[in-house]
């Protein structure tokens, strides 16, 4: 079955690689680490890493021993900060088509809206340190 909720692959991956970070907060997390940890591409994720560095939500730090690191405490950084880092301002639409063009009522009626209000209101309520353990 697949999924009704889509978001990009580079805020999926914003979204966990950050999470890493701030579970290893305490040392450089390299992307072979995390690529391996989140089976997905080094190369990709390496330009999703840098996108992170550029908004300064993450540090690179260079040389043998290095890696990334959050540049932001994790209890003021939301899912929707990182979210909004990678693909921009959150707009969602009210339409499955991203049309609003039919010339019936929407068949869904106002459950798409109301799926993306909860999308939005989590991610701007979850920060990273939801993700920590104690």
């Amino acid at each position: 079955m697949s999924s009704v909720l889509k978001i990009s692959e580079a805020a999926s991956l914003a979204l966990h690689s950050m999470i890493l970070l701030a579970q290893n907060r305490d040392e450089p997390v390299s992307v072979k680490y995390m690529s391996k940890r989140l089976d997905v591409s080094a190369n990709h994720l390496s330009k999703v890493m840098q996108r992170l560095v550029k908004s300064g939500l993450v540090n690179s730090i260079k040389g043998n021993r290095g890696g990334f690191k959050l540049g932001i405490s994790p209890g003021k950084v939301s899912l929707l900060d990182i979210y909004e880092s990678i693909d921009g301002k959150f707009s969602p639409s009210s339409c499955l088509l991203d049309k609003n063009k039919c010339e019936h009522e929407c068949i869904l009626g106002g459950l798409v809206k109301s799926v993306n209000k909860q999308v939005e209101e989590h991610f701007k309520n979850t920060k990273l340190t939801s993700f920590i353990s104690k």
